[in-house]
């Protein structure tokens, strides 16, 4: 029920993720019975007729409350305990769903997935990580969202976990990690960057310094290729909404000063479209959560189901909760909890 094209393009997104995926995988539809059967019906007997046959793979979970994105995460969980979003998270909380999928309000999505599923011991915070698209292979950033603020500590805790969600999901051996700052000297950057730079330098990580903007397009600097990049959810989600509006803004000027189709084009660099991942998982909790961009067409969040197995199948969740439990110091404990 979450995002701006819902229910239609998380219901087509369904429908075209079990058309790849093989049975017996089946996926849980959370929301409004009455609406989505009548979206399923809409939409098999128009535009995914060809997909008729999947149709009893599709399960509905009745959830008949919504929290719309406009509303402030702590205030909606409170207040709408039966929401889409809440009924999901808690049926993986439950073991009743392997992973959970939504295009809705992120804040709400990282504050139910922190509450009903809990941080790996080790943690203050989870944060989002995205695959950005370069011009060598991609690049996992994280925080893209959910932290506007963080402690160094809470750096390092993101760079020990998305160079698990690297290793496993990406399948980089030895992944390396770059702090984002304003130059790659250890000096640049602000307070916070600057002392996180210094425990990264003790983490036992393989922390190769700091990176710039310009480095995050080349997916490489100067000290070799780049697998992680950590920065905070405000600088990290700036980065983020750049990103997305580059490829189409790019392919609609060479496309016009070239005389070129766009859907040609469009379709050369579809590593470039942000649709091709569909999904960035919330790392950190125990149980797979996986945050779609609001504007999430069915490709994305086919693309999202995608991400959501991958993660699934290579038991990521208990990779980083091992992992931290073996490396994290005394340094870089949790002084408090975040709410």
């Amino acid at each position: 029920m979450g995002g701006d094209f819902a229910p239609q393009a998380p219901v087509a997104g369904a429908l075209l993720a079990l058309a790849e995926l093989p049975a017996p995988l089946e996926l849980q539809l959370v929301g409004a019975t009455a609406v989505i059967e009548s979206q399923i019906a809409a939409l098999l007997a128009g535009e995914l007729s060809s997909l008729a046959h999947v149709r009893d793979r599709l399960i509905i979970v009745e959830a008949p409350d919504v929290i719309a994105m406009t509303d402030k995460p702590a205030v909606a969980l409170r207040s709408r305990p039966n929401s889409s979003m809440v009924v999901g998270i808690k049926r993986v909380a439950d073991g009743l769903a392997d992973a959970f999928i939504s295009a809705g309000n992120t804040g709400a999505q990282m504050a139910a997935s922190t509450f009903h599923l809990k941080l790996n011991a080790g943690l203050t915070r989870p944060a989002i990580g995205t695959i950005f698209p370069t011009a060598n292979q991609p690049v996992l950033v994280l925080d893209s969202g959910a932290n506007v603020d963080c402690s160094p500590q809470e750096l390092v805790q993101f760079a020990r976990i998305g160079a698990t969600y690297a290793q496993d999901l990406l399948g980089r051996s030895s992944p390396s990690i770059g702090l984002l700052s304003i130059g790659e000297e250890a000096e640049k950057g602000n307070a916070v960057v600057k002392e996180a730079h210094q425990l990264l330098l003790q983490s036992g990580l393989n922390f190769i310094g700091n990176v710039e903007g310009r480095d995050l397009a080349t997916g490489i600097c100067d000290r070799g290729p780049i697998d992680v990049v950590v920065c905070d959810g405000f600088v990290g989600n700036v980065v983020l909404k750049f990103y997305e509006a580059l490829a189409p803004t790019l392919i609609g000027m060479v496309a016009d000063q070239a005389q070129l189709d766009r859907g040609t084009l469009r379709r050369a660099l579809h590593q470039l479209d942000a649709d091709e991942y569909g999904g960035a998982p919330l790392l950190g909790v125990n149980g797979v959560s996986i945050i779609s961009h609001g504007k999430s067409s069915p490709r994305a969040i086919k693309n999202a189901i995608r991400v959501a197995q991958r993660a699934y199948d290579s038991d990521m969740t208990a990779h980083i909760r091992r992992r931290l439990a073996e490396s994290v110091p005394s340094h870089e404990a949790p002084t408090g909890s975040a709410a």
